[in-house]
């Protein structure tokens, strides 16, 4: 049996829901989207080593909410500048495991089959990014126009990045640089593959006021 840890990213401050409360933290069916997220992980796999990675004038308020089901063991850490530097003191905070998962936190909605999917692939090679098709024609903006591009070859990206989790802590040795938008980039720069895999189209990144009604529309239809 593989070892496998989980970092949790929640840097949000909620400016984009135009909420006092950081995103993370605003109640979906009386708890917190963060909470929802780290039960979908644990009733995928509860033996996973878990770190929540979080703003450290955060931690408080995280610690204050009632009725969170705190039966399951996870370490806190604080948060970087940017995402990279998040996940950088994730690692460090992590115990040696076989994998690594780095997810968002406020994506509550990832399914069973996808973390499956992701951790299957991890037997053969170095990564699994799950991804999904746009739905939406696609162009590029280049200099003062833009131009069509073929969207049977573009993917859009989601969480959790899994990796090997040696190779990454490996990749994450080195200087932030403005390329670095996820772990994958990070991983890639170091002179490793990707390896891509189906994602679940409800594993969407809750930040607007829009994802939000969404989420609780889908809360509601599959009574989860």
């Amino acid at each position: 049996m593989k070892s496998i840890g989980l970092i949790l990213v929640a840097g949000g401050s909620g400016s984009r829901m135009g909420n006092t409360i950081a995103k993370q933290f605003i109640s979906l069916k009386s708890k917190p989207i963060l909470q929802h997220t780290i039960d979908t992980f644990l009733s995928w796999n509860k033996d996973l080593q878990i770190v929540l990675v979080l703003p450290e004038n955060q931690f408080d308020f995280w610690n204050s909410i009632k009725d969170l089901d705190r039966s399951s063991s996870y370490r806190l850490c604080i948060g970087g500048k940017e995402r990279f530097h998040s996940v950088q003191n994730g690692l460090k905070e992590l115990s040696e495991v076989d994998y690594v998962m780095i997810h968002d936190g406020v994506r509550p909605f990832v399914s069973s089959s996808t973390l499956d999917r992701c951790l299957n692939a991890l037997s053969a090679h170095d990564s699994a990014i799950p991804v999904i098709s746009p739905s939406e024609s696609v162009r590029m903006i280049e200099n003062a126009s833009s131009i069509h591009l073929d969207r049977s070859k573009i993917r859009l990206v989601q969480t959790p990045q899994c990796f090997h989790y040696k190779k990454l802590k490996e990749a994450y040795d080195c200087s932030y640089e403005n390329i670095f938008t996820d772990d994958a980039s990070v991983f890639e720069k170091a002179g490793n593959k990707i390896h891509l895999v189906d994602g679940n189209i409800e594993n969407i990144k809750i930040t607007t006021p829009e994802d939000l009604v969404w989420a609780k529309t889908y809360l509601k239809r599959t009574n989860a």
